[in-house]
């Protein structure tokens, strides 16, 4: 069984395929692609799908390697569906991009389903009042920083084309892989204070015959990411 998102859900972008299999009354699925608008949609008729027999519903999000805030969307339906039927659902294996959403968010990330992480925020015996008012104030601060990481992204999106190139210059260059390179260019935008797309641009552009070089703050900063990534 698979469930995938058509073009104009996703804006044209990595499409969201959730294959799976059902063991007796386990179902196993197991996302690919990016959890970006329209990714509760695609989740709410992959589980309608299920049989009836099935008690339980294990998610394996290895294979997301992006997320929005539409991703929290994406939970609210797993876990309305576990509700409703009675159901057992787990996620699991959050890694990179998406994981760094959930722990802005505020969300246990081998547990989202769980809720808000308040682990330590309210000790034992405190007056009730102010605890929930530091946890409110820590989740609005989460969710700032959360809405400024998706702009961020949001961006990087748009410059995607771009991007990809460099990459795969620094592929082929540098004898790394694609989540290497993309970690390369993060890294030497933060050390450079460039916008992604920029370092991208220009990786590009110093790719090409008679291509100009990159300047030396951003030439500086790459040979710095290519180092720590060779060291680490």
């Amino acid at each position: 069984m698979t469930s995938a998102a058509s073009s104009h859900l996703t804006g044209g972008l990595d499409t969201l395929v959730i294959p799976g299999r059902v063991d007796a009354d386990r179902a196993e699925l197991t996302p690919r692609g990016e959890l970006v608008h329209g990714c509760a949609e695609i989740l709410a008729r992959t589980l309608a799908g299920l049989p009836a027999t099935v008690t339980r519903v294990d998610l394996d999000m290895a294979g997301v390697h992006f997320m929005d805030t539409a991703g929290l969307q994406f939970l609210d339906v797993l876990a309305d569906h576990g509700r409703r039927r009675s159901l057992t659902v787990t996620t699991t294996n959050w890694n990179g991009q998406p994981r760094r959403i959930l722990e802005l968010a505020g969300l246990d990330t081998t547990d989202p389903l769980a809720g808000p992480d308040t682990a330590g925020a309210v000790s034992a015996g405190a007056p009730a009042a102010p605890a929930s008012s530091a946890v409110a104030l820590e989740r609005a601060e989460r969710l700032h920083v959360l809405q400024e990481e998706v702009e961020q992204l949001r961006q990087a999106i748009a410059s995607r084309p771009v991007i990809d190139q460099a990459r795969g210059i620094l592929m082929a260059t540098h004898g790394c892989t694609s989540d290497e390179a993309w970690h390369i260019l993060r890294e030497t935008s933060q050390l450079s204070n460039t916008k992604l797309r920029d370092v991208a641009a220009a990786v590009t552009a110093s790719a090409e015959a008679d291509g100009p070089p990159p300047s030396p703050e951003l030439r500086t900063a790459l040979q710095r990411a290519v180092a720590r990534r060779r060291r680490g």
